[in-house]
């Protein structure tokens, strides 16, 4: 079932997450869920607050970005078919020198913004059945990591940004929670009553 994803304004962007276990309720049927919302809406993540549930759960699948011609071979065969649930995940070391990427969100629709990020992550997690993995990611994998990741630590992207940069947004983040936005994916706006 597609899901409305929740618009910049709505308070459980906000929060900061709580861990999940194997007995949460329909949780085989969420993560369904969430995979069908997030390619209806032709993401390469999706987090749980995005569809207004404030669990540490968000999945990944990069398969979009593996025909990128910038990128390498090797960084094309990682990204190539790489489809994961994170759940519970805990990032664990970022390193290297930061570097820039324009980003975007479904959450905050036809908006992208030059976000700087580590190049390599650490992370641990869950997967779908409540195996645990540690593992490093590095490129556009481990930054398509951090952006989800970020969002069940209730930050956005665009909280990476500078002052001056978020000024010049504050208008089109405004019409956005507000549903003044035309978008091709269902949506729920938190300064509107009636659901789009």
């Amino acid at each position: 079932m597609i899901l409305p994803i929740v618009a910049y304004g709505d308070p459980v962007l906000r929060k900061k997450c709580e861990p999940i276990g194997e007995d949460y309720p329909q949780l085989k049927e969420l993560i369904a869920n969430m995979w069908e919302t997030m390619y209806a809406a032709n993401g390469v993540g999706l987090a749980a607050p995005q569809i207004g549930r404030d669990i540490r759960i968000f999945l990944v699948d990069t398969e979009p970005f593996a025909d990128d011609p910038d990128l390498d071979d090797a960084e094309r065969e990682q990204l190539k078919g790489f489809q994961q649930v994170f759940i519970n995940a805990e990032i664990l070391e970022e390193t290297g020198d930061s570097w820039s990427f324009n980003e975007g969100c479904l959450s905050i629709p036809d908006v992208r913004e030059d976000v700087s990020r580590k190049p390599e992550l650490t992370i641990r997690f869950l997967d779908e059945e409540f195996q645990e993995h540690t593992l490093t990611f590095d490129g556009l994998l481990a930054r398509v990591i951090q952006h989800e990741y970020d969002h069940i630590e209730g930050v956005l992207f665009t909280d990476h940004i500078s002052t001056l940069k978020k000024r010049l947004l504050k208008n089109r983040l405004s019409n956005i929670s507000k549903g003044k936005i035309s978008v091709d994916y269902k949506m729920r706006f938190p300064a509107m009553k009636r659901k789009r």
